[in-house]
């Protein structure tokens, strides 16, 4: 196995860019809250989150991404602050910042009461994702991790307005307080275990860290509490049980979709957990893998169970969550580049299919699957839309998934074998088939006399939908600049594992 220490380094920056991504979103939601209700607000945090889009597009072009290095580094010793990215916080960091400018035109497209207060909670989220994102540092990931679950517990909060929906509310904080916790734990094993090799000075910062804890009772302990902390929020199965009862009772789309849309549970494994543990990591790779291969049946069957679209929806992030957590565990190049990839499009595919099932709700009043029919008469744009991002989440080709669950079960074959890979394979064409029976459910069955209630598809719901559906399609078609991007990272995270 190669030491993490000989791959890990970073490449300073002469500018403070990942300063400037961090404080754009958090100087724009104090100024948007400041504002309050005036115009000048909603237009202040469309703007804020367009020009964080750009950003990350112009760190993209400044990072070499034939590089392994954590790169565009900065660092103040003095409070612990170190951040750096490559080309797989990359392709993150694009996923956080193109979803929050989606988010603010759905709840726009909503006519959502307190756009100015809304907004506000959005970028701060946005500032605490971007956070999580860019350091190198454990214990600033627990903060910003916190910080972004602050903002997501307001929003259902502020709009719970009903029992079921302050229950799904309560259980959101029970499971993600207790894995932040969790997190947060590790987070001081690891600390602890610094300080125990070298002479008491405790430090979280990923580079001293690296190849600093013995093999024994620090890893296996650190390993333990930070993959569960960080399972409970992917959420991968069994650990998924906040989700359900929040997509179906909570604020629709806005708050799964800044849960699960970015995939930072993912993130946190692939920059702490791999190179912090390695040795934990190798000795509990087989249950870690057995367990997300259980997952992908288990909860694609429940997913068959539902009568509500959006209990149906949550059944399948967890089911293909396991995916990624496969494409992870299996320590393969090939592997965590397309785990990285699934991530990318499972957050653009499940996020539209949120967006598609709120607008759904707002013309009908429900997402029961047995009232709904003949949708597609009516919108026929909407089912389109979420035929697509379906069939995105399955691997259609021409969509990110298609590449990316290729070199997932690529790595899933040269580590695990031809019939656990066959396996898991066809626990994605069950995947499937209930999304595709959920669209015939709701868009094509026979009109039960809803369909002339139904408004036409609005400006900004073309807007919203148009714009997912236009970056999954030029990521599936132009997935080698992506691949290219993520190549150096997956190898040099893989090459700790090397056998």
């Amino acid at each position: 196995m190669t030491s993490a220490g000989e791959i890990l380094w970073t490449a300073q920056a002469s500018l403070p860019w990942l300063a400037v991504l961090q404080l754009l979103p958090l100087l724009g939601a104090a100024a948007v809250f400041v504002l309050g209700e005036r115009s000048t607000a909603v237009w202040l945090g469309k703007l804020c989150a367009v020009g964080e889009l750009l950003l990350v597009g112009w760190l993209a072009a400044c990072i070499d991404p034939l590089s392994p290095a954590l790169q565009l580094a900065e660092r103040i010793d003095a409070v612990g602050y170190h951040v750096a990215v490559d080309g797989i916080a990359i392709v993150f960091l694009a996923l956080a910042a193109l979803l929050t400018l989606l988010m603010t035109l759905y709840g726009m497209s909503r006519g959502m009461i307190s756009q100015g207060r809304l907004f506000a909670v959005l970028l701060l989220a946005e500032g605490g994702l971007v956070g999580m994102l860019v350091t190198v540092n454990i214990a600033w990931f627990a903060f910003f991790s916190a910080l972004e679950l602050w903002a997501v517990i307001y929003l259902l909060r502020r709009w719970a307005s009903s029992r079921a929906e302050q229950q799904a509310l309560a259980r959101f904080v029970q499971y993600q307080g207790f894995g932040w916790l969790l997190f947060v734990a590790g987070c001081f094993v690891l600390g602890w275990g610094h300080a125990e090799t070298h002479g008491g000075r405790w430090s979280f910062d990923l580079f001293e860290l690296s190849g600093a804890l013995p093999h024994g009772k620090f890893q296996t302990a650190a390993f333990y509490l930070l993959f569960y902390g960080l399972a409970v929020r992917t959420p991968l199965f069994p650990l998924h049980g906040w989700l359900p009862n929040m997509a179906q009772h909570g604020l629709i789309a806005v708050g799964p979709a800044l849960m699960v849309g970015v995939k930072v549970g993912i993130y946190g494994m692939l920059r702490f957990v791999l190179p912090l543990t390695p040795d934990a990591v190798l000795a509990w790779q087989p249950y870690v893998v057995g367990f997300a291969m259980a997952g992908v049946f288990f909860t694609a069957a429940l997913a068959f169970l539902q009568t509500n679209l959006r209990r149906l929806l949550a059944f399948a992030v967890v089911s293909h969550t396991s995916l990624l957590v496969i494409g992870l565990f299996s320590l393969h190049a090939s592997g965590i580049q397309g785990a990285v990839l699934l991530a990318a499009n499972f957050g653009l595919a499940v996020t539209g299919m949120w967006f598609i099932v709120g607008f759904v709700f707002r013309r009908t009043g429900t997402t029961e699957l047995g009232e709904l029919s003949g949708l597609f008469e009516r919108i026929p744009f909407l089912a389109v839309a979420f035929l697509v991002c379906g069939l995105a989440i399955v691997g259609m080709p021409g969509t990110p998934g298609f590449d990316a669950a290729h070199l997932v079960l690529e790595a899933a074959i040269d580590r695990f074998g031809a019939l656990s890979t066959v396996a898991t394979a066809l626990g994605n064409v069950a995947a499937a088939g209930f999304l595709l029976w959920a669209f015939q459910k709701a868009f094509l069955a026979q009109e039960k006399g809803l369909g002339q209630a139904v408004d036409r598809t609005q400006a900004m719901e073309y807007a919203v939908c148009g714009v997912a559906l236009a970056a999954l399609l030029a990521i599936g078609f132009f997935t080698e600049p992506w691949l290219h991007l993520t190549e150096a990272a997956s190898q040099a995270a893989a090459a700790r594992f090397a056998r």
